[in-house]
């Protein structure tokens, strides 16, 4: 019998019985698995039945999304004075003549 959650890819979780979040990052109901990426970076396979018996609860999506792949505001070059609207503006206008 399932129940449980349907692994939907882009979907978190939270594991009620062990406390744990992750992202369904990979399905294939033909080969029968699921795969997740836990917040600590972590991948692991899950076969259909056994994700059905898990007692899953359905997460938002974590406002730190860095924690899986190991990024650091230095690693993405930017802080947040280095985003000024003028400078998308400038962008934006050099676009617009060059596809006239």
């Amino acid at each position: 019998m399932r129940h449980g959650c349907a692994p939907e890819v882009g979907m978190w979780f939270t594991n009620v019985e062990y406390p744990s979040s992750f992202e369904v990052v990979a399905t294939d109901e033909q080969e029968g698995f699921v795969e997740i990426q836990h917040f600590s970076g972590e991948i692991e396979e899950i076969d259909l039945e056994s994700w059905f018996e898990l007692q899953l609860e359905p997460i938002p999506t974590p406002e730190d999304w860095t924690g899986p792949y190991e990024i650091s505001r230095e690693d993405l070059s930017y802080n947040d004075e280095s985003f000024r609207l003028e400078d998308w503006s400038a962008i934006l206008t050099q676009l617009d003549i060059e596809n006239k």
